[in-house]
């Protein structure tokens, strides 16, 4: 650090320092996001470049209403603590509030220079340049700079321009990274939401059956062992894949799906292995695959049974040595992933045939959780129905309910499309119902059909509740007392069993007056 200029500095030298620092400032503004950092590198820049005894940034706080110092040279950690003006304050509040630069020749005689910060002993010979950061009719902040000065230095207006150069540039830094800053939060609200939407205690699944996946899911969820999901078309295979990755400690990591039955061969090693510029027609530029994307997350492979024997060797490359190359590559990279895969297929069979590699098979395989099919989970149905009529009725500004007899008939039919079929009735019904209550002759023909229970039949039989509601509190009391007697009456873990929480579990116990005995568990009626 310079004490000072003993002698008249070459215009053209000048000029180039003046130039570089620019540059300079611009260079390090760009490095990362980090506020603070850039902005300290910006004024040590300034130091080197322009012979800046102190240098500051201060930005406006909109929560404490002060100007505060955010970055700083030759100031301590105290000195920077002290440096808060209100607007108006001293000449960094003045700068504010009128827009407009100030020069302090000698700030030993200047009763406005308040000096807060305590970095200047001797005030006396030191002037000091403030100039406002603005971003178009916004003042963000104030750029204020120390420097000693004699005759021979030069023109002021030089060094005030070159400060409005940079002060520019700190202020579209300053709100480039604002947008960062916002875009930030608003993905990790959204990791949030998403954390929270697949929490297991809001999928829906009173069924042993479910009971039985919710605990497989809390298992594997905290390791990093690959998964392999079975079970039929419809029965929420993504949906427990994206709970198994928020509940795992990769949730802050990206959640990238591929479905392999839905890109043409010809193109699915690109798509999960990216592709390097001119690797083939139409390779225009570099473009990285799913499993890139994924890097430091969870990559779920849908339909795992459709893929490709010739592809099948990079996916169990991966699995084993965590790399690969892209088409047309050959740097090699190196990827953190967890695989979740998913298929209905009979695997075994097609390793028999010499469709899917055994090897493959077996490194998929570690963790197999089997979703049971909705025809054999049928005291979810009501649970489901319910869950579906609140949301559609909610989508749709209705107040669609289902009557005793409907829901018989929904309860008996088979579902060969399962959840997602359901789904799409409940909808279709919400949507076209023109009464407030849906009625077996209001149900889709594929559900009055033969096979399953006529409205007419229903309607003969004795109306054990007469309502959804009851229907549904029915099957929720015999799942909570058979998780109960499951888990020996530990209520924390009947709750997991279940996949809600211990405090929801003690309200349902008391809500349905269940009581336990040491030789038998029951109702209180």
């Amino acid at each position: 650090m310079r004490s000072g200029i003993n002698k008249k500095i070459n215009p053209i030298i000048r000029k180039n320092r003046e130039l570089t620092a620019i540059l300079e400032v611009s260079r390090v503004l760009t490095t990362s996001f980090s506020l603070e950092k850039n902005l300290s590198s910006a004024m040590s820049t300034l130091a080197s470049l322009l012979e800046m005894q102190r240098g500051c940034v201060f930005l406006f706080d909109s929560i404490s209403k002060e100007l505060r110092i955010v970055a700083a040279h030759g100031l301590t950690k105290e000195n920077i603590e002290k440096g808060k003006y209100r607007i108006g304050e001293g000449i960094v509040g003045r700068v504010v509030e009128r827009g407009i630069p100030m020069v302090i020749p000698n700030i030993g005689k200047e009763p406005l220079f308040l000096n807060k910060t305590g970095s200047r002993p001797k005030k006396d010979g030191i002037s000091y340049l403030s100039v406002p950061i603005k971003f178009k009719n916004t003042i963000l902040g104030v750029l204020s700079v120390d420097r000693i000065y004699s005759e021979e230095h030069g023109d002021v207006d030089d060094d005030l321009r070159v400060l409005n150069i940079i002060a520019s540039l700190i202020a579209q830094f300053v709100k480039l990274w604002e947008s960062f800053e916002k875009v930030e939060e608003e993905k990790e609200s959204l990791r949030r939401e998403l954390k929270g939407r697949y929490k297991i205690e809001n999928i829906i699944g009173q069924s042993e059956r479910m009971q039985e996946v919710f605990e497989a899911m809390y298992r594997v969820a905290p390791s990093r062992a690959s998964v392999l999901l079975r079970g039929e078309s419809g029965t929420g295979k993504e949906l427990i894949a994206k709970a198994i990755h928020y509940m795992s400690p990769r949730s802050k990591g990206p959640f990238v799906k591929f479905n392999c039955a839905s890109i043409p061969e010809g193109l699915l090693e690109s798509e999960l292995f990216g592709h390097e510029k001119g690797a083939f027609t139409g390779a225009i530029t570099q473009r990285k695959g799913r499993f890139e994307l994924a890097d430091g997350g969870t990559i779920f492979l849908d339909e795992i049974g459709d893929l490709p024997l010739s592809l099948q060797p990079k996916i169990l490359r991966v699995l084993q040595e965590k790399e690969f190359e892209r088409v047309g590559g050959e740097k090699t990279i190196k990827v953190d992933v967890r695989l979740i895969a998913a298929t209905g297929r009979n695997l075994e069979e097609l390793i028999s045939k010499g469709r899917f590699r055994e090897d493959l098979y077996y490194r998929l395989n570690v963790v197999p959780i089997f979703l049971p099919p909705l025809r054999d989970r049928k005291e979810d149905i009501p649970l489901l129905i319910e869950y579906f009529l609140k949301r559609f009725n909610e989508e749709n500004k209705k107040n669609v309910s289902i009557s005793p007899e409907a829901l018989r008939v929904m309860i008996e039919h088979h579902w060969h499309g399962n959840v997602r079929e359901l789904e799409n009735t409940i909808e279709r019904l919400v949507v076209m119902s023109v009464e407030e209550t849906i009625k077996p002759s209001d149900l889709p023909i594929n559900i009055e059909s033969p096979t399953c229970l006529s409205g007419r039949q229903v309607s003969q039989r004795p109306q054990r509740k007469e309502t959804l509601k009851a229907e549904v509190e029915d099957i929720e009391k015999k799942s909570i007392l058979n998780a109960l007697e499951r888990s020996s009456w530990v209520q924390a873990k009947a709750a997991r069993l279940l996949g809600i929480t211990t405090r929801q579990i003690g309200y349902k116990i008391k809500k349905y007056n269940l009581l336990y005995e040491p030789s038998a568990a029951k109702f209180l009626d």
